[in-house]
């Protein structure tokens, strides 16, 4: 059998280590950049307990790799510009156990050297198609080493190359975005803070947001947020330091807390260099129904990331996908395309879940937004339920046991 990932991403790189292990089955994983290129994932990120839950039951030797090179997200505090704390959340209250707090490019070494030579590196994939000459197959071509490449009669195509993946648009269309009205910077600084910031943290100052944290070895993570007309461009002006600084000066007249200061600071330095995005969603599609291929991570779903839920919702995905695959093929019974429709009943509702979560706590990015009205909901049982359940109800407890135990 015949296997290609379009992609060594989160998704695309924990599935090909589990799948490059089972007998009998050809994994390739094209992976655009060489090994040591982590010019794309130069921040870092917040994974939720969700996935470090997923990881460990379904691959606990990675787990403990991936956890040795991060730190844990064991709160999540939200304060005022001036530094008056609107809630301070022990993750342990809402989790099982703690999420984690990672380098993009760390987190890819992991995940990576864990796959091995499941992964080719340097290959620009340049066309994806459904194979004229095999019913549900597909083919790939690309370039590698300055040669071009095909390989065709793919039983399982896995579109694991994200929010814009090729795979997605070339078999089913570009995903149409939906805007949510929110602007985002991302910068990784050196931590000379001397321990004002470490755990998961986030400031205001009405719609405006700072969030950071610490990650190895000796970085803070910082995003800043605006609120825009969705779909509007950014606007220039946000990028230069007095703009910043303005933006964050506190409505109550009182000076920025110590943290706020230092945070602002290093992210002025930064302006300069600095990468804006627009958040936004796209619709859930999993898999195509008349060619076998499977859509994971942003491929199949972009989510805003308010909580973290983008890669986190990508480790579910290949866990699960894993899983499922691995027991289908051990049962050697069904078509591929029985598969497909196993993987996206057990992930839509649980992925429609955490999109929506993740959608209605931005509601304190947004224009004209109450910072304190929006975190005193989330200190609030109904929320906090919720998030307990995007937490610890990840879709390979009961719920991959109720589908693994279906005839």
């Amino acid at each position: 059998m015949k296997i290609v990932i379009l992609g060594a991403g989160v998704a695309g790189a924990l599935l090909a280590r589990r799948l490059a292990r089972i007998p009998g089955i050809d994994v390739t994983c094209l992976e655009r950049v060489q090994p040591d290129d982590h010019s794309e994932a130069g921040t870092g990120l917040n994974v939720g307990p969700n996935a470090v839950k997923a990881l460990r039951l379904t691959d606990p030797a990675l787990a403990a790799q991936v956890e040795a090179a991060s730190l844990p997200w064991s709160r999540w505090t939200a304060a005022l510009a001036d530094g008056s704390v609107l809630f301070d959340l022990p993750i342990e209250s809402v989790a099982d156990n703690p999420g984690i707090r990672i380098r993009w490019s760390e987190l890819y070494r992991v995940l990576r050297v864990g796959a091995g030579s499941a992964i080719r590196y340097g290959c620009d994939v340049t066309g994806v198609g459904r194979d004229p000459k095999a019913p549900g197959k597909t083919f790939v071509t690309w370039e590698e080493g300055g040669q071009v490449h095909r390989s065709e009669g793919i039983d399982l195509l896995v579109g694991a190359d994200g929010r814009y993946s090729l795979a997605r648009s070339a078999l089913s269309g570009v995903p149409q975005p939906r805007h949510v009205g929110v602007a985002i910077l991302r910068a990784l600084v050196e931590d000379t803070s001397g321990g004002l910031v470490d755990d998961y943290g986030q400031w205001f100052n009405g719609a405006h947001r700072l969030l950071a944290f610490r990650v190895k070895p000796g970085h803070v993570y910082i995003a800043a947020t605006f609120p825009l007309v969705p779909g509007a461009p950014v606007a220039p002006a946000w990028s230069t330091a007095p703009v910043m600084r303005a933006t964050w000066e506190p409505a109550s007249g009182r000076p920025r807390s110590a943290t706020l200061q230092w945070l602002l600071d290093a992210l002025c330095e930064q302006l300069p260099d600095s990468h804006w995005a627009r958040m936004q969603e796209s619709d859930v599609r999993y898999h195509e129904t008349d060619a076998n291929v499977l859509y994971l991570g942003d491929s199949a779903h972009g989510m805003v990331p308010t909580l973290g839920q983008g890669a986190t919702q990508a480790m579910e995905d290949a866990c699960a996908a894993a899983l499922i695959i691995e027991d289908e093929i051990a049962q050697g019974q069904r078509p591929v395309a029985a598969w497909l429709e196993r993987i996206a009943r057990v992930r839509t509702p649980r992925v429609q879940f955490a999109m929506a979560l993740s959608l209605q706590a931005s509601d304190t990015l947004l224009a004209g937004a109450d910072p304190v009205a929006g975190a005193h909901w989330k200190t609030q049982p109904p929320f906090l339920a919720d998030l307990s359940r995007l937490f610890r109800d990840v879709a390979l407890g009961k719920e991959l046991a109720q589908e693994l135990a279906t005839p």
